[in-house]
């Protein structure tokens, strides 16, 4: 018989088994374990502005909702999808009236997706963080580095959160199955879990979610036993993919296919991927972002001029929003997907730094130095320096590599044009480095 819209059955499982205090939080013991440094802030009851940085699904909302809850703090929540300027000041207003009639605690402002407000919104909070009129705890996928201004992260600890591992996401289905009150009574064997524990790729969300939807769409046995086993949930998973994709839940999935795609040169599968993730909501800045670092990884020096592009593409992107963004971007990822590749740039620059953890201290020589004080000449800086543009060709052989690391090549040109250019004059500049 079907349940009643208001039953627990409406409600997703991901929802229904939402932990509500510490001792039914899994995961993230390097933060919340015994003696560890965000346990020890709710432990005292000292708590500080912070920013939780993590992929999908690994508790960054339930982890906010159970500190306000264990702290008995008014709790206040925004999306920086759906908030904005307008929303922030009206939340702080209201913190601020009511601290004026009570001696409580600064309540907590959790904003989730902070990586998505812009420098207007960011700057609303500075304030109210500031004064200790909220407590800020932002939660974002995204590099905080990147995306939040430096005035409000300075002010801000930034506490990184970990992709779920087996032991805690085999706990998860363990609980589901015998916790949860619609799931407690169905009758279901899990035989084989690699299938789900794949799938979900570290998210307890997706995990969860990927097991209702067996659940539900999976017959049961002669005896009413529904079996999940891997055949079940990789066959239920092709047939309910749409249902799956719908809200972004393959997020990481779709990002590798379209990066794959871009760098093996294939256009129309380029467009079709960016075409998913725009369908399913995805951020258009965290394309345009993706597309920087494809056109300096994996074209980078075949074609210089692809991360020109690609910086033009997210800064027009984050000018003018979508639906108009979905033009440019199409534009940048066909150009970058036609374009000849070379990750020669990207290999150059890790050779380089592992030769830097090889020896850290490898010291300048002296002639490489700047010399503009009497006792720094008197100890030979700069002393042999050759000055490039006054030899032919602007060009002088001297070593410029620590003596420890002469002779070491870090860029080593590939075969397409425009590297074949570069190549051929290293090789008039190096030809003991460089063959024609």
């Amino acid at each position: 018989m079907p349940q009643p819209l208001n039953s627990a059955a409406a409600i997703p499982l991901p929802e229904r088994m939402r932990p509500r205090d510490l001792s039914e939080y899994v995961g993230q013991q390097h933060l919340v374990g015994p003696g560890c440094i965000l346990r020890n802030m709710i432990d005292s009851g000292n708590l500080s502005s912070f920013i939780l940085w993590g992929p999908p699904g690994v508790g960054k909302t339930t982890l906010a909702s159970i500190i306000a809850r264990t702290l008995d703090r008014e709790f206040y929540t925004l999306s920086a999808v759906s908030s904005g300027v307008k929303d922030v000041r009206e939340v702080i207003d209201r913190a601020k009236n009511k601290s004026l009639f009570s001696s409580a605690a600064a309540p907590i402002l959790f904003i989730d997706e902070i990586h998505r407000f812009n420098k207007a919104q960011q700057d609303a909070l500075l304030g109210a963080v500031e004064a200790g009129t909220v407590v800020l705890v932002g939660a974002t996928t995204e590099n905080p580095s990147f995306e939040v201004i430096s005035p409000l992260l300075s002010r801000c600890q930034v506490f990184v959160l970990k992709s779920l591992g087996a032991d805690d996401l085999k706990l998860l289905l363990n609980r589901a199955l015998t916790s949860d009150p619609i799931l407690r009574e169905q009758k279901t064997l899990l035989r084989e879990s690699d299938a789900l524990l794949r799938q979900s790729g570290g998210d307890a969300r997706k995990l969860l979610n990927i097991l209702e939807i067996v659940i539900n769409a999976t017959p049961p046995s002669g005896d009413g036993t529904i079996i999940i086993d891997n055949k079940a949930v990789n066959s239920c998973l092709e047939e309910n993919m749409a249902v799956y994709d719908k809200d972004g839940e393959m997020h990481y999935d779709i990002i590798s296919a379209f990066i794959k795609s871009v760098r093996g040169s294939d256009p129309n599968a380029a467009v079709y991927w960016m075409a998913r993730m725009l369908a399913g909501g995805e951020d258009p800045l965290f394309i345009a972002r993706r597309l920087c670092i494809l056109a300096a990884e994996d074209i980078g020096l075949a074609n210089p001029n692809a991360l020109l592009l690609a910086d033009s593409t997210f800064r027009i992107v984050h000018s003018i929003g979508m639906p108009e963004a979905r033009i440019p971007l199409s534009e940048c990822a066909v150009y970058l997907a036609s374009s000849p590749k070379s990750n020669s740039a990207y290999l150059a620059i890790d050779g380089a730094l592992a030769a830097v953890q090889e020896d850290k201290t490898a010291p300048v020589p002296l002639y490489l130095r700047n010399a503009p004080t009497s006792l720094m000449k008197e100890l030979g800086y700069a002393d042999g320096y050759r000055y490039a543009h006054d030899f032919a060709g602007n060009f002088v052989d001297q070593e410029f590599l620590p003596e420890s690391l002469s002779g070491r090549v870090f860029y080593k040109p590939q075969k397409n044009a425009q590297e074949d250019r570069l190549k051929a004059y290293l090789f008039a500049c190096w030809p003991k480095y460089y063959s024609e």
